[in-house]
């Protein structure tokens, strides 16, 4: 019996660059953009609009900043930075006779 295996199990989920958790934070965001575009027009007309669609596009932004900065997994980048871990146990063979 042979099974198939779909390699794409251990990959983040991808979609218009967001990357993981990110994409969920930015549906989110793109929906609360959407409620309060439909609000804020309603009640300051064409500014509200304007003021409504830039908030929601720099959010957009800092996650997309957030996203490269900490990375998916919340570990901080490692800049090319060079990290020695010194060895703590001492690898001595043991010889049986």
């Amino acid at each position: 019996m042979e099974f198939y295996l779909y390699k794409g199990l251990k990959k983040p989920l991808v979609f218009f660059g967001l990357k993981g958790k990110y994409l969920y934070i930015g549906g989110i965001i793109v929906s609360g953009g959407f409620l309060s575009i439909a609000i804020l027009s309603n009640v300051l007309g064409w500014i509200g609009l304007l003021i409504s669609m830039a908030i929601t596009g720099a959010s957009v932004w800092y996650l997309f900043y957030i996203q490269e900065k900490k990375g998916i997994y919340n570990k901080t980048k490692n800049h090319n930075e060079i990290h020695i871990i010194p060895n703590k146990m001492k690898n001595k063979k043991i010889m049986i006779k």
